[in-house]
């Protein structure tokens, strides 16, 4: 049987729970390929995964929702022809669902999945993946640029663009600022003529989302709350818009940024999931609050063309090979990184 180095663990828990070691290289099945893996991002999904979620997931496990790489071999019912071609992954598994007229009966039939979370992921030489999943990236773009952001833009371009409905003149917030979402979040804002506030903790952070396009950045270490300085740049109104990914910790005073009329978006909850909410708020200043999660095809395709093009980028913390994958799990759980870190299987190809 031909094996593979991946990176894997066999029980929830700590960092400590993950190793490299050697495990059959899969094959692929009808409407499958088989990517030698170039590139493969961590994710604070990762973190959640490994710590273990509710939901039913191949154990062990390899994770990783974000990869890039060449396709290696395919399985039946998809053309040969697409063999060596460099590609990155779509990591949602039946987003589709989004999009039928009946969602109550789409929902049960077709629950969002996601590649390296429900399935076998990126933290391995090689990886099976459907077919339909695969987006070509361009000869000037690298696995690691590709990999970096593609979890990460397609749901900052859907929190914002989509879900948010973000307008030209209007202003956001976009908290976590210096996560791999946020950085990209800040980048499609400015992108669309907005007026963009970020909260990120430390200088160093504040410049690069500044070199981004944030207009204003706040320390969330500083003396002066952020939320105060807030209303003071926006003349006391406030922010059209919130981006969201931080949750519990700050979600009172996310609220009480927004203007009247004023919508909060949120898709994550590294902070905590457990937030209370002062409802005069919502209907004295006529508050929206959306969730937003991942994107449609359609939607990664659009997010990641303006990378390939690019109009934006993911911004990369580090480069590991992949026998760090356990010391990017924990310097990801530690904070302090900016960005994404890129995991390389094999270095020297």
């Amino acid at each position: 049987m031909d094996t593979m180095r991946a990176a894997v663990f066999h029980e929830n828990g700590g960092p400590e729970v993950v190793r490299v070691e050697d495990r059959p290289r899969p094959d692929p099945g009808p409407g499958e390929v088989r990517l030698r893996v170039r590139a493969a991002a961590l994710n604070h999904l990762d973190l959640w995964v490994r710590r273990g979620m509710p939901i039913e997931t191949t154990m062990p496990h390899i994770g990783g929702s974000d990869l890039a790489g060449e396709v290696e071999s395919v399985g039946p019912g998809v053309d040969p022809a697409i063999v060596g071609t460099r590609v990155v992954v779509d990591p949602s598994l039946g987003y589709d669902f989004y999009d039928g007229t009946d969602r109550g009966a789409a929902l049960r039939d077709a629950p969002l999945r996601l590649i390296g979370e429900h399935t076998d992921g990126g933290f391995a030489e090689f990886a099976v993946v459907p077919a339909a999943n695969l987006l070509q990236v361009p000869d000037g773009v690298s696995f690691e640029a590709a990999a970096a952001a593609s979890l990460a833009a397609v749901t900052a371009w859907r929190a914002t663009i989509v879900r948010g409905a973000l307008q030209p003149g209007e202003s956001v917030l976009v908290t976590g600022g210096s996560g791999g979402v946020a950085t990209l979040a800040v980048q499609y804002a400015a992108r669309a003529g907005a007026r963009v506030h970020a909260v990120t903790s430390g200088g160093a952070n504040a410049e690069r989302l500044r070199s981004l396009g944030a207009h204003h950045v706040y320390d969330r270490t500083a003396a002066e709350p952020w939320a105060r300085a807030i209303k003071s740049d926006t003349g006391g109104r406030g922010v059209d818009l919130v981006v969201d990914s931080v949750g519990e910790a700050i979600w009172d005073a996310a609220v009480r940024c927004l203007a009247v009329a004023g919508r909060l978006v949120s898709y994550g909850a590294t902070a905590g999931p457990v937030a209370t909410l002062d409802l005069r708020h919502v209907f004295w200043k006529q508050l929206s609050i959306m969730g937003s999660t991942m994107g449609t095809p359609a939607e990664y395709r659009r997010a990641m063309g303006l990378v390939f093009a690019g109009e934006v980028e993911a911004p990369i913390h580090a480069v590991m090979e992949l026998d760090a994958v356990r010391r990017g799990h924990e310097l990801l759980e530690a904070g302090g990184v900016f960005g994404k870190i890129v995991i390389v299987p094999d270095p020297s190809a």
